[in-house]
Formats: structure tokens, sequence, C-alpha cells
């Protein structure tokens, strides 16, 4: 999944500032355009981070406008997206979704961690187990 980011030339400091309309908790900078990209997915991946921690949907990217740039977010995290915002949606707690699993719910607390790395058939099952699909298309 990508999001949308601006990259603004500061011309005194020869850096460029990177921002995200969708998450604007967002916020970095490189001294290079490349290194301002690479800057920009750990930025966001932080970013990402507080609504986890505070249990708030994460806003879904919006279409890039003229002079933005993508930046991909890693098929890993945006999976755990995608598993925080359904449970949210279905005001489903971790405790429930690990009954649903038959799981304890340190292992559900881990899939809905960034930091930590699950497989994304966990992610899948956990996202079947609450009525949604999850698919890679190409």
């Amino acid at each position: 999944m990508y999001y949308a980011a601006k990259l603004d030339l500061n011309p005194d400091t020869g850096c460029y500032l990177v921002s995200f309309r969708d998450v604007p908790e967002a916020l970095t900078q490189g001294y290079s355009m490349d290194e301002a990209k690479s800057q920009a997915v750990d930025a966001l991946i932080d970013a990402l981070d507080f609504y986890f921690e505070d249990q708030r949907p994460v806003p879904m990217p919006s279409e890039p406008l003229d002079g933005e740039v993508v930046i991909e977010l890693p098929l890993s995290v945006w999976s755990k997206v995608l598993l925080l915002n359904t449970m949210l949606e279905q005001n489903v707690s971790q405790s429930q979704l690990g009954k649903l699993l038959d799981k304890p719910r340190q292992e559900i607390s881990r899939m809905t961690n960034l930091s930590h790395t699950t497989k994304i058939d966990s992610i899948a099952e956990a996202l079947k187990a609450l009525g949604k699909n999850l698919q890679l298309v190409i």
C-alpha cells in the first residue's frame, strides 16, 4: 500500500521536508530525494505505531495529488493496519479475537504490534475470523 507524501525542498538548508496528508504525525527530512523517501518509510511506520498504541483507526491512504510522491508501506505493516482497523470497526478486543482463533491474548497482542514480526498467514487467519478475506493482487 502506498501513502502520498509531499517533499518540499528547504532552500536554506538544502533538506527535503517530508509530510503526509493522511498521517500528519509522520514528518521527516533528508538531504537528497532518495534519503528523504527512505526516511519517509520509517517516519510513516513510527507515526502509525501511535495509532496502534492508542487503539485508533489508521487513516486510509488517499490518491496522490500533483507534485506528491508515493511511499510504499511494507506488506507486513499494511496487513496489521487492516487487522487493527477491522478490529476497531467491529469493536473486537484482542481477548475476543484470541477466543475466536483459540489463541492466547499475548499472541494476538503481538499480531497488533508493528515492532513484532508476524507471519502473513496468521494475519490472514485473524482477518478471516472477522469476516474479511485478505487477498494479494498483482
